[in-house]
């Protein structure tokens, strides 16, 4: 399904919170913070990097709107227009963790090319988690989890820009939907990560968005959160606006957390080199927290992904 274009508009400066890091990635949970020692470097971005968790800010209200800026132009989309998988054009799968098991004590795990995890259907991608164990599959760490974890890495890659993802999310105790971004060149926090959108189904109503640097990564992230009363009843457009000079992040228009380019240098701000897209359902974990076996199946629908530049 389709749904009206925006277009973008200034917003005033807002003072920098901190929250827990990316869906899939870290966070904190009732237990405590749990510290996971990050990967070494390597050729490719990691599957999810470790984080030092910590609680989650307040909700901060928004403070501007925001649509596709003037002058921009839509260069990359899935409208999700075609049933069965997910495109294999556009879209791969990581798995990379499952042997091991995932990031931030995370309890899921990430089938590939499987429908009952992620199908398209009737203009939306569903992405499902679901109470099960895959014992037959060959990568299988002993998870009680299935769920997806869609990614453009190699596919599609991107500097600047636009970003807008339209989505309703899962609910219930343990869930830990996110749509957010990583750095291609394969060195976390270095190359950065942009989180637009994590949520928390023991915390329906609050939705948040963060930078991760070397500067600044995991608890220390820099963040900001706002409510959407109705997140995982109806649909909203998580955007991102992405320029040399700033990182913004709003819901429906509406601005809720901006990160300027402090001019320090890379380890505060690695954003002039290119991003890919991930979407996920993580379970449980330091931020997911304790899970409630009777929410199963959970669903984040997603009816597109759109992406604009400037026209050159």
């Amino acid at each position: 399904m389709r749904s009206r274009l925006r277009a973008w508009a200034p917003a005033a400066a807002l003072s920098l919170l901190l929250l827990a890091a990316c869906g899939g990635g870290g966070g904190a949970s009732s237990d405590g913070p749990t510290s996971v020692t990050p990967p070494p470097p390597t050729s490719a971005p990691p599957a999810t990097p470790p984080v030092t968790p910590q609680p989650p800010v307040e909700p901060t209200p928004p403070v501007s709107s925001s649509a596709v800026p003037a002058g921009f132009a839509l260069v990359w989309s899935d409208e999700f227009d075609t049933d069965g998988l997910p495109d294999a054009a556009r879209w791969s799968y990581d798995t990379e963790r499952n042997r091991l098991g995932w990031y931030n004590n995370e309890r899921q795990y990430y089938a590939a090319s499987r429908l009952a995890n992620a199908q398209v259907a009737g203009g939306r991608l569903r992405i499902t988690a679901r109470r099960e164990e895959l014992r037959v599959a060959p990568d299988w760490g002993g998870q009680r989890y299935t769920s997806a974890r869609l990614i453009t890495r190699g596919k599609a890659q991107w500097t600047y820009g636009f970003f807008e993802v339209r989505a309703r999310l899962p609910c219930g105790r343990g869930t830990w939907p996110a749509i957010w971004m990583l750095g291609t060149a394969g060195t976390w926090p270095d190359d950065g990560e942009i989180d637009i959108m994590e949520h928390v189904g023991s915390n329906p109503t609050r939705i948040f968005g963060t930078v991760h640097t070397l500067a600044g990564s995991g608890g220390a992230g820099t963040g900001a959160a706002t409510q959407v009363p109705d997140a995982c009843t109806a649909f909203h457009d998580y955007q991102l606006h992405w320029t040399a000079d700033e990182i913004s992040i709003g819901v429906d228009g509406e601005v809720y957390f901006r990160y300027p380019n402090p001019r320090t240098g890379r380890a505060a701000w690695p954003f002039d080199d290119p991003h890919y897209l991930l979407l996920n359902i993580a379970i449980g974990g330091n931020l997911g927290g304790a899970v409630d076996d009777g929410i199963f199946p959970v669903t984040m629908e997603i009816e597109h992904v759109r992406v604009w530049q400037p026209q050159r």
